[in-house]
């Protein structure tokens, strides 16, 4: 099973390859500079991050943290707390813009998503929390 982890604009979504149904209009992605999409992947468990958001590529290469700074443990405890309350966040649409919360993460924490796939989310959900004033967590975001 092949699954794709998207981030559109603000919004975060995780569709499975084998879906019927697809969920992200993918001719949006040829209007957005190629600078603002950051894609990784991890071929050992099928599993792609494309990011789609003006910026965070250059606060991911100018202001964040450089790879190994934090262990993947680190930062697989943090993603579980941020995905649990973003999905939440998903789920309460009359509390939550639901312009910055679409879609839900399908995040287990019982697969090894490997060192990138973490380091790129856990920076991700600090940029958006940082851009968007936002606290996901008992966790202050910083860089």
């Amino acid at each position: 099973m092949k699954t794709f982890i998207k981030f559109c604009l603000v919004i975060l979504l995780l569709t499975s390859c084998n879906s019927a149904q697809s969920v992200v209009d993918t001719s949006q992605e040829a209007e957005i500079p190629e600078d603002d999409i950051v894609r990784i992947a991890n071929d050992k468990i099928e599993y792609e991050i494309i990011i789609i958001e003006p910026g965070f590529n250059s606060w991911l290469n100018s202001t964040a943290r450089p790879e190994g700074y934090y262990s993947q443990s680190y930062m697989e405890t943090r993603n579980r707390i941020y995905v649990q309350e973003w999905n939440n966040r998903v789920m309460q649409v009359n509390r939550f813009d639901s312009g910055l919360y679409e879609f839900q993460i399908d995040y287990n924490p019982n697969i090894d998503y490997g060192y990138d796939v973490n380091y790129k989310l856990y920076n991700y959900f600090i940029y958006f929390q940082l851009k968007h004033n936002q606290k996901l967590g008992p966790i202050q975001p910083r860089i």
